[in-house]
């Protein structure tokens, strides 16, 4: 391997919005994050943003009144 041409490798500290921290190894040092595993809706299972819209036949049944 050749000397000097390797980045420093850092424990940084990842910070989410949501308040979640995790300590891991990068290149970078204390890197910030919108969406984490803790807060992401594919993780968690909940939706995020736009409310409840409904199904394709409950939409159907809704706008053709059945």
């Amino acid at each position: 391997m050749k000397e000097k041409i390797h980045p420093e490798y850092y424990k940084t500290k990842i910070t989410c919005s949501c308040g979640a921290e995790y300590e891991v190894g990068s290149t970078r040092e204390n890197l910030k994050v919108e969406v984490c595993s803790s807060c992401h809706p594919f993780f968690t299972g909940k939706r995020q943003g736009l409310g409840e819209k409904g199904g394709r036949i409950e939409r159907f049944k809704k706008k053709y009144a059945l």
